[in-house]
């Protein structure tokens, strides 16, 4: 999977500044000597024409309200050097830093913890989104083609089905090679434009003229030989590993020194004062390929036999193929850990521990969490998910009101026949049903969270419980007060179901 992030410095200076407003358009301008031009641009200063290598006294001049900001390539390197350690720990055991502006993932087995390829993209995508991040996410056979896929695309996502690698990179321009720019400008000065025209060229002469480095982006382009991903490393990571001079395959052996891998992480931890609550195993072959596993558990534990069982449990998955040459065990997270004192009564207190059940579910790809009260007077806001062996919170639901069993995941648009503004409905259609309206309790109103949103200043919603003819209770809602359209679109809804 790679992960295009087209307009990182602008998106790193909206970042590293909330005051700017969105409306606000920036260009970055670059310096060489005398002249200055613009480097990135994000979408309001590209929409106003303002465009990549324009000069910044034109951009200027063509955009009068438009930000300039200086380059600062070093800040954006950190910044991407950033978001991949945060990948890490969100995606994938092995990701790397691809270029100056994007991210590169092996994916291969963690879909199915997602619900297959496209949930998995369309999910990275949303939450790069919710980060202020612009993001094209591409997913093909090889890094090659991933990169050049996510580069050539409009749209946010791609998923390349398997095999399809030649017809989806084909026609795309030789400058996604990930060549030098020197050996891209020769290339097009010799007529070639697209990657397909380039592969059917005899290899000979092309190699002959550029060197092997054409050829060998090629291949690896199109998946003829491997291009492994060097995983990204902090500093502060705890990290083992184990080479052998011969290279191994048995199963017996690589649980073997997976346990011992795992003895020397719990030491190395332990000096630290911290448990892990991610490992990766990382196994590089012989044939320079690499396979990740990835166990977790609910909270810092630095319990050598536990660890060993998360990791011997999926150890089944690992394809030796040749040989394994090399074991890596990285703890991804690491917390505090604090040692409790065990009670000193002769009778213990027996208590039901169930994180281990928790951690097994957990490393089946399921989310376990448990439901708390938020304080918030909006229905979807008013509960949380936190942890499964989160501490008990204090806060409860306020009852003043009636609230249904079950709240809809999200409010769906009824038909609805109501005297305004204060009068309950006499008849609703949901979901294709009309149904008559015999009893209703309401209005009761609830007001826009103002300090989250500029739009929910004036917003209000007018909530009543509504009882049909056959019994069935809904709880239903207008926006707005009926009276003023700026309070809401006086639409109706049916927002949850009474038992």
């Amino acid at each position: 999977m790679s992960i295009y992030l087209p307009d990182l410095p602008t998106d790193r200076i909206r970042r590293d500044d909330p005051s700017i407003p969105p409306e606000q358009a920036i260009a970055v301008i670059a310096k060489s000597g005398p002249k200055r031009w613009v480097s990135a641009a994000d979408a309001a200063a590209k929409k106003a024409g303002v465009h990549v290598g324009m000069p910044a006294a034109k951009a200027q001049a063509l955009f009068r309200g438009l930000m300039l900001v200086d380059a600062d390539a070093a800040a954006d390197a950190a910044a991407l050097e950033r978001i991949t350690l945060w990948a890490l720990t969100q995606y994938s055991p092995i990701v790397a830093v691809d270029g100056t502006d994007g991210i590169v993932m092996d994916t291969e087995g963690a879909d199915h913890l997602q619900g297959g390829e496209l949930p998995m993209v369309t999910k990275i995508a949303n939450q790069f989104l919710a980060k202020k991040l612009t993001a094209r996410v591409a997913v093909a056979d090889t890094w090659g083609a991933a990169h050049a896929c996510a580069r050539a695309i409009t749209r946010e996502t791609v998923i390349v089905p398997i095999g399809e690698t030649i017809r989806a990179v084909e026609r795309l321009p030789i400058s996604l090679l990930r060549l030098p720019t020197k050996i891209i400008g020769d290339l097009r000065t010799l007529g070639f434009q697209s990657i397909g025209e380039l592969a059917n060229t005899p290899r000979a002469p092309l190699t002959l003229r550029f060197g092997p480095e054409l050829g060998r982006r090629l291949d690896q382009i199109f998946g003829r030989v491997s291009e492994p991903i060097d995983p990204i490393r902090a500093d502060e990571l705890v990290e083992v590993t184990r080479s052998f001079a011969e290279p191994i395959g048995a199963a017996e052996t690589i649980d073997k020194y997976v346990g011992r891998l795992v003895v020397q992480l719990i030491d190395e931890l332990q000096k630290k004062g911290v448990g892990v609550r991610r490992a990766d195993l990382i196994v590089d072959k012989v044939d320079n390929t690499r396979q990740a596993i990835r166990a977790g558990t609910v909270k810092p534990s630095r319990d050598i036999a536990w660890l060993t069982k998360l990791f011997r449990d999926r150890t089944e998955k690992i394809e030796p193929g040749f040989g394994i040459e090399r074991l890596t065990l990285v703890a991804i997270i690491a917390e505090p850990l604090e040692e409790l004192q065990k009670s000193s009564s002769l009778v213990e207190e027996e208590v039901t521990d169930v994180s281990p059940l928790i951690d097994i579910y957990g490393n089946r790809g399921h989310r376990v969490y448990r439901l708390a009260p938020l304080a918030s007077d909006v229905p979807e806001r008013s509960v949380q998910r936190i942890s499964a062996v989160a501490e008990p919170v204090e806060v409860s639901w306020v009852h003043h009101w009636r609230r249904p069993v079950r709240l809809l995941e999200r409010p769906e648009v009824i038909d609805v026949i109501a005297l305004m503004p204060d009068h309950p409905p006499v008849a609703v259609t949901w979901r294709g049903k009309r149904r008559k309206v015999k009893r209703a309790d309401g209005p009761e109103r609830i007001f826009g969270e103002w300090w989250r949103r500029d739009s929910e200043m004036e917003a209000v919603r007018d909530y009543f419980v509504v009882e049909d003819d056959s019994g069935e209770r809904l709880w239903v809602f207008r926006s707005g007060d009926g009276v003023d359209p700026e309070t809401g679109s006086h639409r109706w809804f049916c927002h949850g179901i009474f038992a």
